[in-house]
């Protein structure tokens, strides 16, 4: 496995007046990593490191207390989305548990009545990630060259984020996959992660590992960005190796967009610089039928682009 090289970021010129320089050497940074690996972390990103710390250890006691306990905070019958305490729900996540959050104060969301700290912990941390996503949204924006605007613009619904807490069992001798490898669908994904590592993204065909830094948030480019940039911004595959004799915790925080969003590359990526698009436009439900109808036929263990190749252009 190759030594990681995912860079981390110091976003504290974005809170702070003034320092241009600072800003621009960030955006440099950023837009090279989002187009060699779609994966770097950040630091000095805002949310309060007592908070994610408070997070990761109550997630903790939660999935290390009863099965009956757990099974308490089951998904609502009629949920539109998993919302509470999940196991084993499809073969990508054969050795993980979960708690699934949607919108604070949404009727779905199921919690453990013994762990009320658990909930209000997730909440801020839900609220949180939903300000450094508009920040990174701009930042991301800048670093293509597009106006401060443009992705707040185009993902300006909040009500399909997605905080899930994870918790993934020790690897055994014959077992060692936690999430076998995948490509996030969505805009962004925030991972914070605990010390014990493994995640790892793949690029020109090495797992490259992405070390865990005390205090940083790693962020990945979803597939919407990949195909709003027409491929110059990736969305790369990745996967999470469990450690031997450790559980490991973590949260991921998907910055999603509506079923109902139409998304195509933007003209910036295609004819005002006379590029061909890679993709003929797609509503976001659409593809999200696909990516379903293609995982219930896969075979191999590589998720790869699931669904994204019916609206691919290139041949």
């Amino acid at each position: 496995m190759a030594n990681s090289v995912i860079p981390i970021v110091d976003l504290s010129p974005f809170f702070r007046q003034g320092d241009k320089d600072g800003k621009r050497k960030v955006r440099e940074v950023i837009d090279e990593t989002c187009s060699r690996y779609g994966f770097f972390q950040i630091i000095n990103h805002g949310v309060p490191l007592d908070l994610m710390s408070r997070a990761l250890k109550l997630s903790k006691i939660f999935f290390e207390s009863s099965v009956e306990e757990k099974m308490n905070c089951s998904p609502l019958p009629g949920s539109p989305f998993p919302a509470g305490y999940n196991r084993k729900p499809n073969p990508s996540y054969e050795f993980a548990e979960f708690l699934v959050m949607l919108q604070p104060g949404s009727n779905f969301n199921v919690f453990p009545s013994n762990h009320s700290h658990l909930r209000a912990v997730m909440e801020d941390l839900f609220d949180q990630f939903v300000k450094i996503g508009a920040i990174l949204e701009s930042i991301l924006s800048e670093s293509l060259g597009l106006p401060l605007s443009t992705f707040q613009e185009f993902n300006n619904d909040r009500n399909s984020d997605v905080l899930t807490a994870l918790y993934y069992l020790p690897a055994t001798e014959k077992e060692k996959m936690g999430i076998s490898s995948h490509r996030d669908v969505g805009c962004i994904t925030f991972v914070l992660q605990d010390e014990i590592g493994g995640l790892e993204v793949l690029k020109d065909d090495k797992w490259i590992p992405v070390t865990p830094k005390e205090g940083a948030l790693v962020v990945n480019i979803g597939i919407i960005l990949q195909v709003l940039t027409n491929n110059k911004y990736k969305s790369p595959n990745h996967r999470v190796v469990r450690p031997n004799g450790r559980s490991r915790n973590s949260f991921s925080f998907f910055y999603n967009i509506s079923g109902g969003k139409w998304v195509e590359p933007l003209p910036d990526f295609t004819k005002q610089i006379a590029e061909k698009p890679k993709y003929k436009g797609f509503f976001y439900s659409d593809y999200l039928q696909k990516r379903k109808e293609n995982k219930l036929k896969r075979t191999s263990g590589l998720e790869d682009d699931l669904g994204l190749s019916h609206f691919s252009l290139t041949v």
